[in-house]
C-alpha cells in the first residue's frame, strides 16, 4: 500500500484553518485506508487523485477531498463535498416486482453525483472545481457511468422489511443479513448496500466476496436454486466464441452463478437484468458448446426449429400461459433457476422441465407441471394463435389436448395408454400398456434418443415438423427404412410389411408408394379407431363420402376414392 503523506507535509502553507482542515482530511484518509490493509482507497479506482489509478485529477495530491470535506458540508452527515444536482431518473420497474421505486434517495444520490455522469468529477464545494488530466470532465461513457436511466439498474432506495419478504416469497427476511450487508437508517435498499466506496477488497467496493453470488443471496433465495444444475456446475468457459462472464474473475458457472445470466448495472435486458437483450442469447453464450458440453445454439440453426430468436422483450413470467402474443423463448421451457439433470419415465417431465408451469389434461394451469405433455399444450393445445395443421386432414383437428385426450377414439398414448389391445407391431419393451413423451417424436435429429451425440429435446431438427427421425409426409415415394424412420422406431417394419397388423399394409406402402399419414393421424383421432384420419390430397370422396368403417379386430372396410381406385365399402380382413 502507498505511504500516506503526513499531516505536516500536506499542507506546507497556508493559514491555519486551512492547515486544520487538511489535517482533518488526512486522519480521514488514514482511518479508511487502515481498515483493510489489502486493498484500501489509496489503491482503489475511488483515488481521484493524480496518485491514482484510474481517471485522475491532473494536479490534486488529496485523495478524500472528491467526496468529503469537513466544513459547509452538503449534507452534513457524510461531511459531503459534491453540490446538489436536480437530475431525474427513470427507476427500474418490473412486472413481478412487490416494491415500490422511485427516485434515489440517501447515499445513492450522492453516489450518483459521479456514477450518472452529469456533474463534473471535479465540481467540489469547498473550493474551485478540481481539472482532470487530459481534460476529463465528466465520469466517461461505460459501466460505471450508470447515466440518468435507472431502469436497467439492480433497484435502489426502496424498502426491504419483512413485510416485503413476505409478499415477495423470494427474498430472505432482512433480519438475517450478514452485518457487512447494511440497509440505510430508513431500512431501504441503497448503493451502500452491496458496496462500500472506501474498500475494494472483494473488487467493485462489494462489502462481501460474490462468489457463488454469496453476496446476491444474502437478499435473493430463488426456489430450487439449491441443488440446481446452474447451482453446482463446475464447467469453466473454453475460450471461444462470448466470453460468458465479462465481468467477473470467477471461471466456473457455480462460482458465477447469477452472474452467469445477470448483471445489476448496465443490463441489456432491462427488467430482468439480463446481460443481453435477445432472451436466447443469455444462454446461448453457455449452451453452445463453449461452456456446457452440448451446443444447443446449433440446434435452433436448422429447418424446423422453435422459433426464439423471431421475438424480443415479448416473454413475461406473469404472462397468459396460453393467449399471450405468440412467441417462444428458452423460459418458456426451462426455469435457469431450478433445471436439473434428472430423467424420469413418460409421462413424467425430467429435471430439465423441473418448476414450469403447464395446462393439464383439462385444459387448466398446473404450477409446477408434472407431465411433460402440460409443456406443450401451453402454446399446442387451446391457442387461439396455434396456426394451422401441416396436413389437410378428413376431421381437421390442431388442438393437441383434444386429441391425446382419452375420450378420444384413438391416440398415441402420451397422457394415458391406448385403446388398442393388440399392436403386434410394437418393437420390445414398449407394448400395450407402455406410455410416450411427445420428445418420442419431437426432438434434435442428431440426439441421443436418434442416436447421435447432440443435445436432446425439441429445439431444432432437419426433419419438419421437428421431427427427431425421418417421416415422408408426401405420397409417390419408394417404402424404406429411411423415409419412415419416424414410424419404424417403436413399429416393427417387418412386421408392417407383412401385414401382421393390417392385411394391406404392404400394398399401400410398397405397392401404391402411399405414406403412412396419408391414412393416420399420428397425434390422435375422436372419432374414429386406428389413427384413421385421411389425407385429403390424396384421398377423394366415393360418390361424396370419405369413410373408414371398424369391423373388429383386424377388420373395416373404406368408402373413398384413392391411387385411382373407387372404394365403396371395400372390406379389409385377414
Amino acid at each position: 500500500m502507498k505511504r500516506i503523506k503526513s499531516s505536516q507535509s500536506i499542507r506546507a502553507t497556508g493559514t491555519p484553518s486551512v492547515q486544520k482542515t487538511w489535517r482533518w482530511i488526512y486522519f480521514l484518509a488514514m482511518a479508511l485506508s487502515a481498515s483493510v490493509q489489502a486493498k484500501s482507497l489509496v489503491d482503489s479506482k475511488h483515488n481521484l487523485s493524480a496518485s491514482g489509478h484510474g481517471i485522475n485529477a491532473s494536479r490534486e495530491t488529496h485523495i478524500c477531498i472528491f467526496c468529503h470535506t469537513p466544513h459547509v458540508a452538503n449534507p452534513a452527515a457524510p461531511h459531503w463535498n459534491r453540490p446538489s444536482h436536480g437530475a431525474i431518473y427513470t427507476p427500474y420497474s418490473s412486472s413481478t416486482a412487490k416494491a415500490t421505486f422511485g427516485q434515489p434517495t440517501g447515499s445513492s444520490r450522492l453516489c450518483l453525483s459521479c456514477h450518472d455522469g452529469t456533474v463534473a468529477l471535479g465540481m467540489i464545494i469547498s473550493q474551485a472545481p478540481i481539472p482532470f488530466a487530459g481534460g476529463m470532465n465528466k465520469m466517461p461513457k461505460g459501466r460505471p457511468n450508470l447515466e440518468t436511466d435507472l431502469s436497467n439498474d439492480h433497484p435502489i432506495s426502496f424498502t426491504y422489511d419483512s413485510g416485503l419478504a413476505m409478499l415477495n416469497g423470494e427474498l430472505n427476511d432482512p433480519n438475517t443479513l450478514d452485518s457487512c450487508v447494511n440497509l440505510d437508517s430508513s431500512g431501504m435498499i441503497q448503493c451502500t448496500t452491496c458496496h462500500d466506496p472506501h474498500d475494494d477488497l472483494f473488487g467493485k467496493f462489494l462489502v462481501k466476496n460474490n462468489a457463488g453470488s454469496a453476496l446476491c443471496l444474502e437478499c435473493h433465495n430463488k426456489e430450487y436454486w439449491t441443488g440446481s444444475d446452474h447451482q453446482a456446475s463446475m464447467a469453466t468457459w473454453n475460450g471461444i466464441g462470448i466470453n460468458p462472464w465479462p465481468h467477473s474473475t470467477e471461471t466456473t458457472v457455480a462460482d458465477n452463478a447469477c452472474s452467469s445470466c445477470h448483471t445489476p448495472h448496465d443490463a441489456g435486458s432491462a427488467e430482468r437484468l439480463l446481460h443481453y437483450a435477445e432472451e436466447e442469447v443469455n444462454c446461448f453464450t453457455c449452451h453452445s458448446g463453449n461452456v456446457a458440453a452440448s451446443n444447443i445454439e446449433a440446434e435452433f440453426k436448422k429447418m424446423s426449429i422453435h422459433p426464439v430468436a423471431s421475438t424480443t422483450g415479448i416473454h413475461d413470467p406473469t404472462e397468459d400461459l396460453v393467449n399471450s402474443p405468440r412467441h417462444v423463448e428458452c423460459s418458456d421451457c426451462h426455469n435457469p433457476h431450478a433445471t436439473r439433470s434428472t430423467e424420469a419415465t413418460a409421462p413424467i417431465a425430467s429435471g430439465a422441465l423441473n418448476n414450469v408451469k403447464g395446462i393439464g389434461s383439462s385444459g387448466s394451469v398446473v404450477d409446477p407441471l408434472i407431465n411433460e405433455y402440460e409443456l406443450c399444450y401451453r402454446c399446442h393445445a387451446d391457442s387461439i394463435d396455434r396456426g394451422t395443421a401441416i396436413i389437410d386432414r378428413q376431421f381437421p383437428l390442431t388442438n393437441t389436448r383434444s386429441e391425446f385426450s382419452s375420450s378420444s377414439a384413438s391416440y398415441h398414448p402420451v397422457e394415458t395408454i391406448g385403446r388398442n389391445t393388440d399392436v403386434p407391431s410394437l418393437i420390445n419393451p414398449l407394448n400395450e400398456s407402455s406410455l410416450i413423451y411427445c420428445t418420442d417424436c419431437h426432438n434434435s435429429d442428431q440426439g441421443p434418443n436418434a442416436g447421435g451425440i447432440g443435445p436432446n429435446g425439441p429445439h431444432g431438427s432437419v426433419y419438419a415438423p421437428l421431427l427427431e427421425r425421418r417421416l415422408r409426409l408426401t405420397d409417390e415415394g419408394n417404402e424404406s427404412p429411411m423415409h419412415y424412420a419416424l414410424c419404424y422406431k417403436c413399429h416393427d417394419r417387418t412386421s408392417i410389411l407383412n401385414d401382421e397388423s393390417f392385411a394391406f399394409h404392404k400394398k399401400h406402402i410398397v405397392d401404391e408408394k402411399t405414406a403412412c399419414t396419408t391414412c393416420h393421424d399420428p397425434h390422435g383421432v375422436q372419432s374414429t379407431t386406428h389413427l384413421i384420419n385421411f389425407n385429403l390430397d390424396y384421398v377423394l370422396p366415393f360418390n361424396g363420402t370419405i369413410e373408414f368403417v371398424d369391423e373388429g379386430a383386424l377388420r373395416g372396410n373404406c368408402t373413398l376414392t384413392c391411387h385411382g381406385k373407387d372404394h365403396n365399402s371395400l372390406t379389409y380382413e385377414p
